[in-house]
């Protein structure tokens, strides 16, 4: 096929409402009590062919932790290798399809999740991830479906830039995929991240071993399923659960490692990247690192702000997934002026949170992910109970009897440099520290030397002076920043999704900017007409 494309223009797929008596909402009805009901047995895949190792890790649902959903086969060396493996083979022959045909299979994977597997999408996310109806539907649906949509639009206005060309010269660029495979390491709280991780690299030629998230990998499988009845060619993308270290060892340790792509802890990353850096020497190439970690994500209210809009915003910022995203506010500074209502408010709000299984739709909150999350965030809320600075505004109970349930806690503090303000915990839980209104802008330099992330931010003021105030200060304390608005919710080709510090390299999911990592642009030079001479004029 000759020509230009002439990729679909990617509309962001639209949130369905699942309202009572909608077609959606029964379909989804249907498809929950079947996921729930039976137990998958999902296999590795490397180089196309499953293999069943016999060792099993099961899958369980958050808010019904002794319910089996599936039991995934775990991979042994030989399977990673033979993934690899095959890879290798296939990349070749992957880079050299045309971009139409390479483009076409994960179009063709957007319409059969838009459409025959949406409700099963839905369903394995809330199921095994523990996230609610609107939740499951945003992420694994949408984002999902924006991410193949989106990715093969940017690949294409990257593949049309072109250098400029002088008289008798044609210059053009060749955006190559990278020397060897990519490692994708996705985490549990996204569907659609684990999807995208594996699938971005490859719509640029790169072939890919996917290392899912064990309590991500039924949805995951999905994903992988999707893929493959969509065109995707067996090797180009490996689907390997699996001993993490081990998997990663071996990855590391081979020569054609490309890129690793990853979402998930600051500590893992690190140790990613201290691994590569150790075997710097044996690598064909330089290895491209890209990920999104951590985050210690605020929200800084001004004196001006509104405070129906900015309690909105932490209930939803805060507690929407259990905390479980990587955006989520878990630290806010409000003005003592408003603190009286805010934390009427917030109290009043919390109470109206509905907390259980996610089947039943009209609950605002599931479980968290697992027992460990359970277990670390159980300290956290004993830690903070006996804090001398620190006291519990609402919430604080847990119950793991049925399921890993944490209540939403908003936890009021003096010290600033409590660590219920720096830390990590990834749960619903909200640190509030109340500083005087005179000292906006100390508190603004408090933020920004708060803890070492820069994920995501939000300010909320209806003083446009401040707006502008906080945007400076804090320009680099988070790569997603937002006025006026929760700190969650990035859409893809509208806030492509990011941060830095110790928060990832900020190559930007949902933006052209990722596809760039990669590419591995080749110049090339054609003289029309080549010199016979080799003179030049001053020379006469």
């Amino acid at each position: 096929m000759s020509g230009t494309a002439n990729i679909p223009f990617p509309i962001n797929e639209p949130v369905l409402g699942y309202a009572p008596g909608s077609p959606e909402r029964a379909a989804l009805r249907t498809a929950y009590d079947e996921v729930m009901a039976r137990t998958v047995e999902i296999p590795v895949v490397a180089g196309g062919r499953e293999v069943r190792t016999g060792t099993l890790v099961p899958v369980t649902s958050p808010h019904r932790h002794r319910t089996v959903l599936a039991q995934v086969h775990q991979a042994e060396e030989q399977h990673v290798r033979a993934a690899i493996e095959a890879a290798c083979a296939v990349q070749a022959e992957w880079a050299a399809w045309s971009f139409a045909d390479r483009a076409s299979v994960f179009l063709k994977a957007a319409e059969l999740s838009a459409t025959k597997y949406r409700a099963l999408l839905n369903a394995t996310t809330m199921a095994g991830q523990g996230k609610t109806v609107v939740q499951a539907e945003i992420d694994a649906a949408c984002e999902w479906i924006d991410f193949l949509r989106c990715n093969v639009a940017f690949a294409e206005r990257l593949y049309a830039e072109q250098p400029k060309s002088s008289a008798g010269i044609w210059n053009r660029t060749d955006h190559r995929p990278l020397e060897g495979f990519v490692y994708a390491v996705t985490p549990f709280n996204f569907t659609a991240i684990g999807g995208n991780l594996a699938v971005a690299p490859a719509i640029l030629g790169n072939t890919v071993i996917w290392k899912p998230a064990p309590t991500a990998a039924l949805s995951n499988w999905v994903i992988f399923e999707i893929l493959r009845e969509a065109g995707l060619p067996d090797g180009v993308i490996s689907f390997v659960p699996g001993d993490a270290p081990m998997i990663s060892r071996l990855v590391l340790d081979d020569p054609r490692l490309a890129g690793i792509h990853f979402t998930g802890s600051t500590a893992v990353f690190r140790s990613l990247w201290q691994g590569v850096a150790q075997r710097l020497d044996t690598y064909r190439g330089y290895p491209r690192l890209v990920g999104e970690t951590g985050g210690k994500d605020f929200v800084v209210a001004h004196p001006s702000a509104e405070v129906e809009a900015l309690v909105i915003g932490l209930v939803r910022g805060a507690f929407e997934y259990q905390g479980q995203k990587c955006s989520a506010a878990s630290r806010a500074y409000i003005p003592a002026s408003l603190w009286p209502r805010v934390q009427q408010r917030m109290q009043e709000r919390m109470q109206e949170l509905t907390m259980g299984d996610v089947g039943d739709f009209r609950n605002f909150m599931g479980a968290v992910i697992d027992q460990r999350s359970f277990n670390r965030l159980s300290a956290v809320l004993d830690a903070a109970k006996a804090d001398p600075d620190t006291r519990v505004i609402a919430g604080g109970a847990v119950d793991g009897a049925e399921g890993w349930f944490v209540q939403p806690t908003l936890l009021e503090t003096s010290n600033p440099s409590v660590r219920f303000l720096c830390e990590e915990f990834f749960g619903p839980v909200l640190t509030v520290h109340v500083y005087p209104d005179a000292r906006w802008s100390e508190t603004l330099q408090l933020v920004d030397r708060t803890g070492p992330y820069a994920l995501t931010g939000a300010v909320f003021a209806q003083d446009r002076r401040a707006v502008i105030e906080a945007m400076q200060v804090l320009r680099n304390a988070a790569g997603n920043f937002y006025v006026n608005d929760k700190p969650t919710g990035a859409v893809v080709g509208q806030q492509p999704f990011g941060g830095g510090r110790a928060s990832g390299t900020n190559d930007k999911a949902g933006g052209i900017q990722n596809l760039l990592r990669w590419v591995s642009p080749r110049s090339i030079k054609e003289t029309l007409v080549s010199p016979t001479e080799f003179g030049y004029p001053h020379m006469l």
